[in-house]
């Protein structure tokens, strides 16, 4: 993460599978250089916030989108949804909910917090990398973002 390759995707993730099969799919689409990979979702605020590890990264671009899981350790993906989208700081970033339940409680949930996407991620290898490569190629080359 530099001024020369700033980040474009946060892939909020901790199934390490999953995490290798989002980067291939990315990949694909030249976009996997421009990812940074958080597992759990402290870490993600702490990113998002420039606060723990990440204290003085507040230099750095925010990224384009974030890729986020619902089921993770320390802070779940609504809390960090919840905490974007009432900061100015990071009240526009879209968030593209990638998770494997189809509830339609956690889809009225993901929305009515303020996500972008919600997309349940294929349980067959080719439509995972294929879902994922459009999504990348969607939210990081074709949406057009405030500025």
């Amino acid at each position: 993460m530099d001024a020369m390759n700033p980040v474009e995707i946060l892939l909020v993730e901790d199934n390490p599978a999953d995490v290798e099969l989002t980067l291939r799919a990315l990949k694909k689409r030249n976009l996997a250089n421009q990812v940074h990979v958080v597992t759990d979702g402290a870490q993600a605020l702490d990113f998002l916030f420039a606060s723990g590890a990440f204290v003085g990264k507040n230099k750095q671009p925010m990224p384009k989108v974030v890729f986020l899981d619902l089921k993770l350790p320390k802070v779940d993906g609504y809390e960090i949804l919840r905490r974007m989208k009432s900061d100015p700081r990071t009240r526009l970033i879209p968030v593209v909910v990638l998770t494997s339940s189809k509830e339609e409680s956690d889809i009225a949930k993901t929305y009515e917090n303020g996500a972008n996407s919600y997309v349940v991620k294929p349980l067959d290898f080719e439509k995972f990398v294929e879902a994922v490569s459009e999504l990348g190629l969607y939210w990081v080359l074709l949406n057009q973002a405030p500025v």
